[in-house]
């Protein structure tokens, strides 16, 4: 009888855990929770866990509860890839969730048609995300090329013209400066100088030569936020009072903490609304579900977490009564002129770019000021 009775309890066991199962719906992120870009990513992750905390404490999506799985790569390419795969293959998860890193996405982006997995709201602009149109990533932030462009386009509307480029020598890199590029050809300049470095092994003692030597009014740094930090604390003790201007992969708390005494007066470009805009409606939403979290103060990179989080529920709440991979990516598709809360956005079989949205910030007493 004592047999018979383990035997139930096991097979109850194993039923309510079978449930358990069926009555979620998994959601896998890779990104760098340690390594050079963990400040930004660990920003990303709290402000989507708000949204994703609201969704399931209000019944879900369906009834069914979201779990965000998220595996750190430690801001390293191939592991990128091994996580995704891992999600993909053991976790089955309905899609992969904000990415973080142009080389680190482009490492597994392969498997997305091949396992057909929707990408939702990578935390990159690269344009080759956007260019062709890859049907199974659904982009929410605006394009790095855009960003550069508007930066250089920026410094020379304040009578800069000496202005030099430092950027990471990968795909980035190489992406950004095309867009920087096309901001120094609208203004008929040619940049002073422009020198790459390594993403393994970050050094700037030729760029902080060619700055000095150049005496350059601005420097614009492209790579992830230690990276950046230290190009600045270089510039700042050869005795270089260069402006320095950067995207808005780095625009965090962590990088701000980062830059020290070199962050007054940094330019950082943004690609969504202030995170203190209280009269923009999905700020003040993430505002209020953050104090109720217990988190003081929204960062920008809070802000995307919590857009790509709303994106992607949105996608699901369309996607039937039981999301699959393939329903997800046609509901998001599907989605038109959708209302975030004052950010508009919308998808199409020729358009997978989401938001358009640019401007700069100053940091300012410890704060990206707009």
């Amino acid at each position: 009888m004592r047999d018979l009775r383990r035997i139930a309890a096991v097979f109850c066991l194993g039923v309510l855990t079978s449930l358990a199962a069926t009555a979620q719906i998994v959601i896998g992120q890779t990104t760098g929770l340690s390594g050079p870009a963990a400040a930004g990513a660990g920003e990303n992750v709290a402000g989507a866990k708000l949204w994703f905390d609201y969704v399931n404490a209000t019944g879900g999506i369906g009834g069914k509860r979201l779990e965000l799985v998220t595996l750190d790569d430690r801001f390293e390419p191939a592991r990128a890839a091994e996580n995704a795969l891992r999600l993909i293959m053991v976790r089955q998860v309905t899609a992969l969730f904000m990415s973080r890193g142009t080389p680190h996405t482009e490492a597994f982006r392969h498997m997305l048609a091949q396992y057909q997995v929707p990408l939702v709201a990578p935390a990159t602009g690269a344009m080759v995300l956007h260019k062709p149109v890859d049907p199974w990533v659904f982009n929410l932030r605006a394009p790095y090329q855009r960003e550069a462009e508007k930066l250089v386009r920026h410094l020379v509307t304040i009578g800069m013209s000496r202005i030099g480029v430092v950027h990471v020598d990968d795909a980035f890199g190489s992406d950004a400066m095309a867009g920087a590029m096309r901001g120094f050809e609208h203004a008929k300049l040619k940049p002073v100088f422009v020198e790459a470095y390594p993403r393994a092994k970050p050094a700037f003692g030729a760029a902080v030569q060619k700055a000095k030597a150049e005496d350059a009014q601005a420097v614009v740094i492209i790579g992830s936020a230690d990276a950046v930090a230290d190009a600045a604390h270089a510039l700042r003790a050869a005795g270089s009072r260069a402006q320095i201007g950067t995207l808005s992969n780095n625009a965090s708390a962590g990088f701000i903490k980062e830059m020290g005494e070199a962050a007054a007066g940094t330019i950082v470009m943004q690609t969504f609304p202030s995170e203190r805009a209280l009269s923009t409606p999905l700020v003040r939403e993430a505002s209020e579900l953050a104090r109720a979290a217990g988190i003081a103060e929204l960062t920008p990179a809070m802000i995307e977490g919590f857009a790509g989080a709303k994106v992607l529920v949105e996608g699901l709440r369309r996607a039937g009564a039981n999301p699959t991979r393939q329903s997800l990516r046609q509901a998001l598709e599907g989605l038109q002129r959708v209302d975030l809360g004052g950010l508009e956005i919308g998808y199409g079989p020729n358009d997978h770019s989401g938001l358009d949205y640019t401007e700069l910030s100053i940091i300012s007493d410890g704060r990206f000021r707009r």
